[in-house]
C-alpha cells in the first residue's frame, strides 16, 4: 500500500500539469453541455460526463478516438430515439423498452466498430426522456467538442490511468 501511495505521489509530481490541463479540458467541455441541458436530462448528462472521463484521462484508448466517441453517441441517440417511439404504458413494458434500447445500442456499436461505453447511457437517457432539439444539439456539440479537443491537443494529452 505504501509503495502504491509513493508511486502515485511520484507520478503526480512528474505529470501534475497533465492532470490539471486534462481536468480543465473536461470541466470546460462538460460546462458547455450542462449549459445546454436541464437536469431533466440527467442520464444523458451522466453519459457525457463519462465520455469526458474517457477522452481526457485515457486519450490513447480506442474508445476515446473520434470515430468511437462520435459514432457511439450517434448510435446511442438513434437507438434511444427509435425505442422511445414504442408505446410503453406500464412499468414492465417500459423496462423492456429501455433495456432493449441499451442492448440494441451495444450490439450496433460492436457491429459498426464504434464502441464507446457511455453511449449506451445516451441510448438509455433518450429512450426514457425522448429526443428533443436541446438533447440532440447538446450531445452533438459535446461529442464534436470532445473530439476536436482530443485531436488538436493530442500531443499534450497523456494517459493518466
Amino acid at each position: 500500500m505504501r509503495r502504491s501511495l509513493n508511486k502515485m505521489a511520484e507520478e503526480f509530481r512528474i505529470y501534475w500539469r497533465h492532470y490539471i490541463l486534462q481536468s480543465l479540458f473536461a470541466t470546460l467541455a462538460v460546462f458547455i453541455v450542462l449549459y445546454l441541458l436541464t437536469l431533466q436530462h440527467a442520464i444523458i448528462i451522466a453519459s457525457i460526463g463519462a465520455t469526458a472521463f474517457i477522452v481526457f484521462t485515457m486519450p490513447d484508448n480506442i474508445t476515446a478516438q473520434a470515430w468511437n466517441v462520435i459514432g457511439g453517441h450517434v448510435v446511442g441517440l438513434s437507438c434511444g430515439f427509435l425505442f422511445s417511439l414504442i408505446p410503453h404504458p406500464t412499468l414492465i413494458p417500459s423496462l423492456l423498452v429501455y433495456s432493449l434500447a441499451v442492448g440494441t445500442s451495444i450490439f450496433t456499436m460492436v457491429v459498426t466498430d464504434t464502441e464507446h461505453p457511455p453511449a449506451a447511457g445516451t441510448a438509455l437517457g433518450v429512450a426514457i426522456t425522448g429526443i428533443s432539439l436541446h438533447v440532440f444539439c447538446a450531445v452533438t456539440l459535446s461529442i464534436i467538442l470532445f473530439s476536436v479537443i482530443h485531436r488538436f491537443f493530442k500531443p499534450y494529452l497523456r494517459d493518466l490511468t
